[in-house]
């Protein structure tokens, strides 16, 4: 079962609890209360369609990530362009860029 980070709306302590993904809001083991927020802690380190990590993705520098930008681009550029074609990529996805 994963580990959820939750925080109470009523005394606002954090806390930590593992659940099932179909289980319910847990309430806050501080106050008892049951309006708890999901906190949201960390990102998945691949991004869908990435297909490799810029580095140790948590602490890739700007370098790094502009760098795997400028190789993952002209991949994606081309994958739209196959399956939309080119004057809907040029139109809807300027920032694709593309050899003009």
């Amino acid at each position: 079962m994963p580990l959820y980070d939750y925080r109470c709306e009523t005394c606002g302590e954090p806390f930590e609890i593992r659940l099932g993904f179909n289980d319910p809001a847990p309430v806050c083991p501080h106050c008892g209360n049951a309006t708890v927020q999901r906190l949201i802690t960390t990102v998945p380190a691949v991004a869908k369609g990435v297909l490799a990590n810029a580095g140790d993705s948590r602490k890739s520098s700007k370098e790094q990530l502009q760098d795997k930008w400028a190789e993952e681009t002209p991949k994606l550029r081309k994958k739209l362009v196959d399956k939309l074609g080119e004057d809907f990529v040029r139109k809807n996805a300027p920032t694709l860029g593309g050899s003009e």
